[in-house]
This record gives structure tokens, sequence and C-alpha cells, in this order.
């Protein structure tokens, strides 16, 4: 079985002398040796099947090396594999331009091939070291959005949690209130859920929190809108920029949406199914208040359609 090589390297050069050359050298070294001859083809081949390294040569007709180099780190697909000039320009403006066009080192010609099997190495441990570190961040990244997930969504139903909502109205309200403009809260909670746990079972009960939750979160239209899963069997709704006619409305919607479910409850309060209790209330936000308020009134507003008899909608304002 052979042995795997170092790494792929790419060479570009207009000169069978240099390319024989570098190509003998590279391939006793154990790299896998891939060559053109001109700016175009080293273009195509980079794109088609990427290289770990390119070695490219300034002077070549049509399209110089760095030209080459530009396109190269122009595109998303190439743009991170390491260029390393090979040039007989040893003027520091030539060098200058290779490294502002984006090359990683610059070789003079006639080249040392000890020197170049240095380079070449240095570079690649570079980029091996590149990769390494965007690996880890990939997963500190991950990471980070897993703990992020935990922190701001219940795990259950999907839905933003209580932290993600209390935030959520704070940075609203501080909005509203500067514009001078309405905020509706909706807080809706399953009707005698304590007795369809009794009687089907938690396993069961989870399954109608989440149908009951995507169900909630198709009602809303408006991006801006939030439902969060409040705690229990309660959900809570923030509409952004909605007065109480536009809350009601949407509070209905979502009744009507549960009660079009069907999940049969025994011991329900309507036609043997599960229903939902609903309290709306709708305000200005000022400086002189605060979010709590909001929440205390919504609250009441459940706390009477529970006393109606469930299954309706309530609204309490100031």
């Amino acid at each position: 079985m052979s042995e795997p090589f170092k790494a792929d390297i790419l060479l570009v050069d207009d000169k069978p002398d240099n390319i024989r050359i570098l190509d003998t050298m590279l391939t006793q070294q154990g790299y896998k040796v891939r060559k053109v001859t001109n700016g175009k083809m080293a273009l195509q081949v980079a794109e088609s099947a990427r290289p770990d390294l390119i070695l490219l040569d300034v002077a070549m007709p049509e399209m110089d090396g760095y030209e080459v180099c530009q396109y190269l780190k122009a595109d998303p697909v190439t743009s991170e594999i390491p260029v390393v000039f090979l040039s007989a320009l040893e003027l520091a403006f030539n060098k200058v331009r290779a490294f502002e066009v984006g090359g990683a080192d610059y070789i003079t010609k006639p080249f040392n091939l000890s020197e170049v099997q240095v380079r070449i190495e240095n570079q690649l441990k570079l980029r091996s070291l590149q990769r390494e570190l965007q690996r880890k961040n990939d997963q500190l990244e991950e990471a980070n959005r897993r703990l992020h997930k935990m922190a701001t969504v219940d795990s259950l139903t999907e839905l933003p949690n209580r932290r993600h909502f209390d935030c959520c109205l704070k940075l609203e309200w501080r909005r509203l209130c500067r514009e001078e403009k309405s905020l509706s809260l909706i807080l809706c909670d399953l009707d005698a859920f304590k007795a369809y746990n009794d009687t089907y079972g938690l396993t069961d009960g989870d399954r109608c929190l989440q149908r009951v939750a995507k169900a909630i979160a198709c009602q809303l239209k408006r991006p801006y809108d939030l439902v969060a899963r409040y705690g229990g069997e309660e959900f809570i709704i923030i509409l952004p920029n909605s007065d109480r006619l536009g809350a009601l409305i949407v509070a209905e919607a979502i009744r009507q949406a549960i009660h079009a479910l069907e999940i049969p409850h025994l011991h329900g309060v309507s036609e043997g199914r599960v229903t939902l209790s609903v309290g709306v209330t709708s305000l200005i936000p000022t400086q002189a208040q605060i979010p709590e308020e909001a929440i205390a009134l919504v609250g009441k507003a459940l706390y009477q359609a529970k006393a109606q008899g469930k299954n309706c909608v309530c609204f309490q304002g100031i």
C-alpha cells in the first residue's frame, strides 16, 4: 500500500526546466505535484481540486503571477491557499507587490532547493496551524450556539423560554416607550391540564404541549411577534406595535386554533377536547411604568377568563 502524500502542491511556471527541477525535488520529498504552464490553467486547476500550496512564477505570458494571485484571493474557494512566488526579479518593488496581492512568501531565482524545501514546509505548517485554529474556533462557535440555545429555548416545545421572553420584553418596552407606540401581551393557559396529565400521562401531556406550541406560533404572522413558553402549560406572546383590537383578533385566532386541534380531553371544559383560556392587555409604555405592570395586567385578564368558565378571551387595560 503506497504512503500518503505529505501535501498536494500546484506548480505554475512557463519554463520547462524550472518545472522539471522542482517536480523532481518535491516528488522525492513525498509531495503530490500537479504542474501547469500558465495562469488560466492554474486558476482552473486550483478551483476544481484545491491544492495545499501553490508555487507561482511571476513572469508569465498573458497573465502574470500577480494577477493570478489576485484572482485566487478574490475567490472564496481558493482564497485560503498559500501562494509562494518564484521569480528572478529581486527588486524590493517586486517583492512588496507579491505580498500586496496576497502572497505568503517570495523566493528568488536561481533558487536553492534546500531553501525552497524549508520555505514550503514552513508554509504548510503554518497552513496546518491555521486550519486547526479554524477547527477549534468552529467548535467553540458551535458550543456557544448550543449554550445560547439551552439558555434561551425551551427544550420541549422549541419555543423561546421565559428568560428570552423577559429580555425581549424589556427591549421592546424601551423601544416603544421612545416611539410612543402600543404594546400588547397575550397570556394563554391550557384548561384543566393537570387533569389531562392525570388521565393520559406525562408523555401525552408533552405531546399536547408541543402541538399547542406549534399551533400558537402559526397564528403569529409578523416576524417581530414572539411567543414563548412561560411556564408549565402557559404561553405568552409579545405583539409590538399592536393595539387592543389587533391583539384581541390574534388572541381569538389562537383560541380557535387550539380548539380546532381536537385533542381529546375527557375532563376538558368544552366538547371533550383541549381548550385554552386567554388573557390580553394593551398599552403604550411610558417611563413611569415597568414591564411587570403589563404582565400583571395580562395575568388579571387570564384570571378573568378562567373565572368566566375558561375557553374564552378576556381583556384588561389600565
